[in-house]
């Protein structure tokens, strides 16, 4: 397989080589690669659960967001935060 480089990439590829963070333009291929699987296993992750949860709403398992159901929401994890913190503050020594 032949790889063309622009010339900003070429400088890069160099300036990684001369500092030892590459040993070699295939060890750039390789890494370029590697982040690219990793960010098309991540895609179709976010798009399996973004199936999932259209598939939810469809079920009629979605909630209404008001700002009144947001201040409830809140005031339920405030109460809980304080609730937590005061249990570690009851049992640390």
């Amino acid at each position: 397989m032949e790889i063309h480089f622009t010339p900003d990439q070429k400088a890069f590829l160099r300036q990684a080589i001369e500092n030892g963070r590459l040993h070699s333009e295939q060890d750039a291929v390789q890494e370029a690669l590697a982040l690219w699987e990793e960010r098309e296993r991540q895609r179709a992750e976010f798009l399996l659960s973004l199936d999932e949860a259209r598939a939810s709403l469809a079920r009629g398992e979605g909630r209404v967001i008001t700002q009144q159901s947001m201040r409830q929401l809140a005031s339920e994890v405030k109460q809980r935060g304080r609730a937590r913190l005061l249990a570690e503050l009851t049992t640390s020594p």
